[in-house]
């Protein structure tokens, strides 16, 4: 079983787990200290990443999603 569920996880609380700011950086570089980010933090994952993936490359944000759907 995953380890968040990105309908009811916040952004927020995904940041506060340094592997999933691992994966976002790793796909991401600088992506977790991008100001944009306190405007999204109270959103659901799935909200915010709907937002992200108007503004990252094709495929950043399917990839971030699929490695943090693979913490237990």
């Amino acid at each position: 079983m995953p380890r968040y569920d990105p309908d009811t996880t916040t952004l927020a609380t995904l940041l506060e787990d340094p592997e999933v700011v691992a994966i976002f950086e790793k796909h991401s570089p600088g992506i977790t200290a991008n100001p944009m980010l306190e405007m999204v933090k109270p959103m659901s994952a799935t909200q915010a990443i709907a937002m992200a993936a108007a503004m990252l490359p094709a495929g950043h944000v399917e990839a971030i999603k699929a490695e943090v759907d693979t913490l237990e």
